[in-house]
């Protein structure tokens, strides 16, 4: 009977992901043909075509190698990740060093810090209304006080979390689908994401939390008690850099409760202590980290978040579609105090929610959002400042360049969600898949930007990466007999 229950809701999320990923690509389709097929319509042919073959054609070539050899494996893999390094500190060459909006706050701020100064001035600041931030602005200060405040300090860093996160990819996709070609093509698809790595010239969060999730996923796979203490280490430092921790633990949770709970028909009440063991840790560490922070005189309201309202402010405006604007910033004062500025966000949140009732806009809102988000350029290059120092032609062409790169994301990772409902999978695939639906779901009430998908764009490359493998299997039974 549980194994049943189990496998219904297994089918159910796998419903749940394929409608999601068809969504994505439908708005992708959508997206390309207003912004570039109808613009430049030769041009947008040409590359989207010149993309697909050039990713078929190299994802088909890591697919013959041979992946019997594990030393052969290993340099493909070194090989891979080399390259990636390599073209990371050109893209850091190309780039501006200068830091751009939230990025520039934690940057300038953090030399201040570590002369005494304080973060903030009044209760409705930056850090002391989004006081959670704190937590990335002492490894910021860590950088700046080990390497002087040289900004090629925290992009190297980025580059290596980067280089990291591919790994933690080849070693997931390996743990969930036991294939090593799996593994390689995924690992492809997302270094060619330009869209993705874009922001490791800016001191950005995104890339060290989401090194520290996937270590977390990876950990808890590994199904021992050591494993799962250092799952709940990775898990409260990934939510002291990142604040994104509650939906982290939301997956985990149910996945605890659907998948590791019950096992071979019955209720494993050993599984639910470890993964008990690893949240208590993560609860001790982030806890332990606020009050630090808070005895320290850094931040009085040591990693709280004073300000929950804000971003349901902005992601439930209609006029906005969910995503930032200044005309609604504008509308406040933001010199005012902490308790005046709630009190008007609460009313404006009354006021986009009758909205929404009244014109019956809650699909609409949730459609474009989830375009902004998933489907849409991520916006990434806009926040390098890439125009301040090359032509807007060749911007222009390099931001294609890189929506190329999550366009095959795109279409690759649909194809390997369908695949999830043909194959029957283990059960540990729902640990990575639990969390992205339920950060989908989050993200349709709060404010959304396109760079908010990095930290789920590995799980899209390791479905892509399935996807991507079924392709290269298929074209291989036709006509490939040999591997390399």
């Amino acid at each position: 009977m549980l194994s049943k229950f189990q496998n219904v809701i297994s089918k159910l999320i796998i419903i749940c992901v394929g409608i999601f990923t068809s969504v994505v690509l439908i708005q992708m389709g959508s997206f390309y043909t207003v912004n570039y097929l109808k613009i430049e319509p030769v041009l947008a042919i040409l590359v989207l075509l010149c993309a697909i073959i050039l990713t078929l054609g190299v994802g088909y070539l890591l697919f013959r190698i041979r992946d019997d050899d594990l030393k052969l494996n290993r340099l493909i893999l070194i090989s891979m990740l080399l390259i990636f390094i390599l073209v990371a500190v050109i893209w850091l060459a190309i780039v501006p060093k200068t830091q751009i909006s939230d990025f520039k706050a934690f940057w300038t701020t953090a030399p201040k810090a570590l002369s005494g100064k304080n973060i903030f001035v009044h209760d409705n600041d930056y850090f002391a209304k989004w006081a959670y931030q704190t937590g990335f602005l002492v490894y910021v200060m860590g950088v700046v006080k080990i390497f002087g405040h040289h900004v090629i300090a925290v992009q190297l860093l980025n580059v290596f979390y980067q280089v990291v996160i591919l790994y933690l990819v080849y070693q997931l996709s390996i743990k969930l689908f036991n294939k090593v070609k799996i593994a390689r093509l995924a690992v492809f698809l997302l270094m060619i994401d330009l869209d993705w790595f874009a922001l490791n010239s800016q001191a950005d969060n995104q890339y060290i939390g989401m090194m520290f999730f996937l270590l977390t996923f990876y950990l808890i796979l590994k199904d021992r008690y050591w494993s799962y203490i250092l799952a709940g280490v990775t898990l409260g430092l990934g939510s002291i850099v990142r604040p994104i921790g509650p939906v982290i633990i939301a997956g985990i949770v149910v996945y605890a409760l659907l998948f590791l709970f019950i096992s071979n028909n019955k209720f494993d009440w050993s599984k639910i202590l470890k993964v008990l063991i690893t949240l208590v840790i993560y609860q001790v560490i982030f806890s332990g980290a606020g009050l630090m922070v808070k005895s320290s005189g850094l931040n009085s309201f040591g990693l709280s978040n004073r300000d929950s309202e804000w971003k349901f402010v902005v992601g439930l405006d209609a006029n906005s579609n969910g995503s930032y604007d200044q005309g609604m910033v504008n509308r406040f004062d933001l010199s005012e105090s902490r308790n005046k500025m709630s009190k008007k966000e609460h009313q404006v949140i009354k006021e986009n929610v009758a909205n929404l009732n009244a014109t019956h806009g809650w699909l609409k809102l949730f459609w474009h959002k989830n375009e902004t988000l998933w489907a849409g350029r991520s916006g990434t290059i806009d926040f390098t400042g890439l125009e301040t120092k090359h032509s807007l032609s060749l911007t222009n062409h390099i931001k294609l360049l890189g929506y190329l790169g999550s366009v095959m994301l795109i279409i690759f990772s649909w194809i390997g969600s369908l695949c999830l409902w043909k194959k029957s999978h283990d059960k540990e695939m729902f640990l990575i898949l639990l969390p992205l639906m339920a950060y989908a779901v989050v993200q349709l009430l709060i404010e959304v930007q396109g760079r908010y998908r990095l930290e789920f764009l590995p799980v899209i490359a390791i479905l892509g990466g399935l996807g991507l493998f079924k392709i290269c299997e298929w074209v291989g039974s036709k006509w490939g007999k040999v591997n390399v």
